[in-house]
Order: structure tokens, then sequence, then C-alpha cells
């Protein structure tokens, strides 16, 4: 444990050697991506995906250990430990942090298959992980404003398109589908801008989740659903790599899906869409009510 050393140092070492693995497990990953690209078959496919993705989960689990190396948080975790690693999942979470994602990571790699997330279209430039991701086949979202989408309704369907695409992939290894439903990280500016009507979150969008439950519902296991809480406030990614994240609550559970979420038609059945949208929501109630409730029971940590 480097606890001891002071925090801007804790942050050096740390990003060193989330650097340094990132490379390495990299350089591995891009080798066998591109045999997948010269030989885009499935018979190939279905053997590479699964190397693809061990390499991947290796990474991870290097993460988990420089950041036990230099980090003192104090974990409260509930309703991970009886999951089933086999089959598929499709996985919902709240955002408010890069580090929401080191977080899922570091707390699901190898209790489920491997987290895809949707990911904004931009983040594919980001230097060495952005290739990475293109490697692992997570699916890259072109994200649109009202104004766009009125004016131009065809749109619509290049989101759902490359999602479709995805789970095509997706559906043929075992894999764990990642959702962040706000589709942005938790900022107050933009809680005041949305007027939420949720004292923790913003407003869920369920076009992402309804899209994966449409290509491939019927395989998933069921819907875990996480809720993250930084009792200490929401830290950036500096700070997290400095330790100065003293806790980290997170709770999970399992809801099974409503098979009928499986074969509507989203974005042309304004009912459905409805049904969708409100089943959502009372998810969403739910875990701002769970939110409130662990922020106000928490104790401090020294």
């Amino acid at each position: 444990m480097l606890a001891f050393l002071p925090p801007f140092l804790r942050g050096v070492i740390a990003f060193t050697l989330l650097a340094a693995n990132t490379l390495f497990w990299c350089a591995l990953l891009f080798a066998c991506a591109l045999l997948k690209l010269v030989l885009p078959f499935q018979a190939v496919r279905v053997r590479i995906d699964p190397v693809l993705n061990a390499i991947a989960t290796c990474w991870i689990a290097c993460n988990s250990g420089w950041m036990r190396l230099t980090q003192k948080t104090r974990w409260d975790v509930q309703g991970i430990a009886g999951l089933p690693y086999d089959g598929w999942y499709l996985v919902n979470c709240n955002h408010q942090s890069w580090v929401d994602i080191f977080v899922l990571q570091h707390l699901l790699n190898r209790r489920i298959p491997m987290l895809k997330f949707f990911l904004k279209q931009e983040l594919i430039y980001v230097p060495v992980i952005g290739l990475a991701w293109w490697a692992l086949d997570f699916p890259f979202m072109k994200r649109h404003g009202k104004a766009q989408l009125l004016a131009r309704p065809e749109l619509r369907a290049q989101d759902a398109e490359a999602t479709r695409r995805a789970c095509e992939k997706f559906s043929l290894v075992p894999t764990s589908v990642m959702n962040f439903a706000e589709g942005t990280r938790f900022t107050p500016a933009k809680h005041e801008a949305q007027a939420s009507p949720y004292r923790h979150l913003l407003k869920p969008k369920a076009g992402a989740l309804a899209l994966a439950l449409n290509a491939m519902g019927a395989r998933f296991r069921s819907l875990v659903d996480v809720t993250i809480v930084y009792p200490g406030g929401r830290p950036t990614f500096w700070e997290f790599l400095c330790g100065r994240t003293r806790e980290i609550v997170v709770r999970a559970r399992q809801i099974p899906i409503p098979p009928e979420f499986c074969l509507g038609d989203y974005a042309g059945d304004p009912v459905f869409r409805g049904q969708v949208q409100q089943w959502l929501e009372r998810l969403w109630a739910e875990k701002d009510g769970q939110m409130e409730e662990l922020v106000t029971a928490r104790v401090p940590v020294p």
C-alpha cells in the first residue's frame, strides 16, 4: 500500500501504471484485432473475440492491482456476489464521473462477462484506448440534438443501425451490455437545465436500452441495475488517481426484463415507447430514493 505517500505522488504513480498497463495489453489486443480485420468471417470472430475479451479482462485486473496499491478507499458493496458468470446481461447504472467506469470494471470483472459500453462517437479518437474500444466492438453512437432530429428525422436510424450491428456481434460470445441511461455525466448545471424530477439523477433515456433489448433481448439473463454513490462528492478522475476518493458505495440488483420489451418497435410504436419509458422511470425513481437514503445515512470516513 502506498497510501502513506502524498496525494500528488500517488496520482503520478497511478497514472504511470495505468498508462504502462494500457500500452502493454493494447499491443496484444491490436495484434489479435488485426487478424479479425483481415479475416472478417464469423468462424474467425467466434474464436478471436474470446481472446480479445480475455486480454481486456487482464487489463482490467491489472488496473484493479494499481488501485489496491495506491488507493485507501473504503468500498461498501452489496448485490454482486451471487451473479452467475455465464450468459448475457444488460447492465444499467447512474453516471457521475469517468471514475464510474473503473468502479464497474473493478467490481464486475470476472463476475459477469466483460462489460461493453455505448460510447459517444468522438471517443473513438482518444489515443490508444479509442482503438481498443473499436477492436472490442464497443458501439459508438452519434449524438444528435433535438433541432437536428427535427430537421433530419432519418438521423435517428444511424444509432439504431450501429446498435443493431454491435448486438449482432455481442450475440456470438457472452457479453454484458452496459448502458448509462442518463446519456451523460450528472452535473448540477445539467440537472437544473433539465428540470429533472429526481434529486440525484438526470432524466433517463430509454432509446439505447430499448434498441439493445430489441436486438438481443431474448439472450439477456436479466437487467443488472447498479447504483453508485460517492458520499464525499463526485470525484474527478485525477482526484481518484490521487487517492482522494475516501469511500465508494455500490448497490446492485437483478431485475427481470419484461419479455414483451424484446419484441416491440420502440421507434415506430408510441404506445410501446411509452411503456418502456415508464418502466425505466419507475426504476429511476427507486434508484433516486435509494441514493437519498445512502447519502443521508453515511458516516463520514475519517
